[in-house]
């Protein structure tokens, strides 16, 4: 299967923000809905995804291979934790004030007032919910369950280097 330029550009963001879901890709390719990722995934870039038992969409180790990207994620041997993860600019602010794994977890509302504090960003609440979701998606956050979902690193910050997708 031979793939346009803008096939290859889109597995490479497919591959580089795996696990991803259609609102991602939809935000990252400026698509109207994820009804069109779907679509634009099934007729385009069949053969280089699946859906995992979560339903994220991952890139085949082919597609990994054929695009000059890295992963969204690498992981030691035998961790659970990645060492390393590419995210969009929102997710690095907020993996670097959310709490750390010693620390009582967060609310997406006291993450969004640190990020306030700490870089000046004024997000939605819906955005930084994202992000702390894509985040957890990666292995990098976890959630507390208290009144409210809660957050806080999975393991120590320093354990884990974060690059801008973006």
């Amino acid at each position: 299967m031979t793939l346009s330029e803008e096939a290859r550009e889109r597995l490479a963001d497919l591959v580089e923000l795996q696990p991803t879901k259609n609102s991602e890709l939809q935000e990252r390719w400026e698509l109207e809905s994820g009804s069109e990722v779907h679509q634009y995934l099934e007729n385009e870039l069949k053969d280089y995804y699946y859906r995992d038992e979560d339903s994220y969409i991952r890139a085949t180790t082919e597609a990994n291979d054929l695009v000059d990207v890295e992963p969204g994620m690498e992981a030691d041997e035998g961790e659970d934790v990645p060492s390393v993860i590419r995210v969009p600019e929102l997710q690095q602010q907020v993996f670097a004030v959310v709490a750390g794994p010693d620390e009582r977890s967060q609310s997406v509302v006291s993450v969004l007032h640190d990020l306030r504090e700490e870089f000046g960003v004024d997000p939605s609440a819906d955005d930084v919910r994202s992000a702390l979701q894509g985040l957890k998606r990666k292995g990098v956050v976890e959630v507390v369950y208290r009144t409210v979902p809660t957050f806080r690193l999975a393991a120590p910050r320093e354990e884990i280097d974060v690059e801008t997708s973006e």
